[in-house]
């Protein structure tokens, strides 16, 4: 890695998650902020871009990520708009449903605001970018043709950049046609993809990883890990493919941000220069500990052991 910091790229929101006596929890999450915060943990030196309210929301997210020490230079402030929302509502064996309020949310016009040229620039200069499907259904078009010129510009100048499809189809209004469009066009971006197989067989329809791992290779992707929940994951790296399977598996209580903190790992262990196998066990590890949690961002001293 070079001195410059990673960047990650999305929307953070209030999170309300309901507890076992029914009522909700207030925290703060989303999925690439999240990354950001397991990246940070691990050790490697990121950036979050995004647009917030000046709401008192919005100010605790900036104090979230001043004290997990993501930079926050690039999250701006928009006079009169508040954060996004989401709740989430977990069934017993741990899996969520999540529900949002965030069709005003300052993140979606990031990239068409008049701060836009100093995250462009950014992105452009930064030797690892983050970014994901939902990062994606926030930006209009306009917005989406200057994204892809500045990671054309980082790639040109030798960066990693990392992709989970995290496809959400509330977020794209339902045009699985667009989703397509546009998701797959920012894989030729990718140098690193980080899907969740689910998602991918629901945008997609891949019927194994493998077809995933086929189709991603197709667009130029040369490193690959499937995320696949319980059953682990596969890795694609110099052409060949290999399972990569839990290490310990855990009674999840909650599995919000599970991919997300895999992510981090996995990230912080290739930017540390470990091959993908031991990157995914890293991964492996440190979602085994955020899924033992309520939240997308655990308690610092849970992942201590694992960063």
């Amino acid at each position: 890695m070079a001195d410059l910091p990673a960047l990650s790229i999305g929307e953070c929101m209030v999170e309300l998650s309901r507890g076992d006596d029914g009522r909700f929890g207030l925290s703060y999450g989303g999925d690439t902020f999240n990354t950001a915060v397991y990246l940070s943990r691990c050790g490697v030196s990121v950036r979050y871009a995004t647009a917030l309210g000046d709401d008192i929301y919005s100010a605790a997210i900036l104090d979230l990520a001043r004290r997990e020490n993501v930079a926050t230079d690039l999250m701006f402030t928009v006079p009169g708009r508040m954060a996004g929302l989401y709740l989430i509502e977990t069934t017993k064996d741990g899996e969520r449903t999540f529900h949002y309020w965030r069709d005003r949310s300052p993140a979606r016009e990031l990239l068409d605001a008049p701060d836009r040229d100093a995250v462009l620039t950014a992105i452009a200069a930064s030797p690892l970018v983050y970014l994901s499907g939902i990062t994606l259904s926030l930006y209009s078009e306009a917005a989406l043709d200057r994204l892809s010129e500045a990671l054309s510009a980082a790639r040109r100048a030798g960066a990693m950049i990392a992709m989970d499809g995290n496809f959400r189809p509330r977020g794209w209004a339902g045009d699985v046609a667009r989703a397509r469009r546009v998701i797959g066009h920012f894989w030729h971006h990718a140098t690193i993809a980080l899907p969740t197989f689910d998602d991918e067989h629901a945008l997609w329809s891949d019927a194994t990883p493998d077809a995933t791992i086929a189709r991603l290779s197709g667009f130029g992707v040369q490193e690959i890990a499937v995320k696949r929940g319980s059953e682990g994951a596969v890795v694609y790296a110099h052409d060949r493919s290999e399972p990569v399977p839990i290490p310990n598996r855990v009674a999840a209580i909650d599995t919000s941000a599970a991919g997300d903190s895999f992510n981090g790992a996995y990230l912080a262990a290739r930017c540390k220069g470990s091959p993908p196998r031991e990157a995914a066990m890293a991964g492996h590890r440190l979602a085994g500990i955020v899924v033992q949690h309520r939240g997308a961002i655990v308690p610092r001293d849970a992942t201590d052991g694992a960063t």
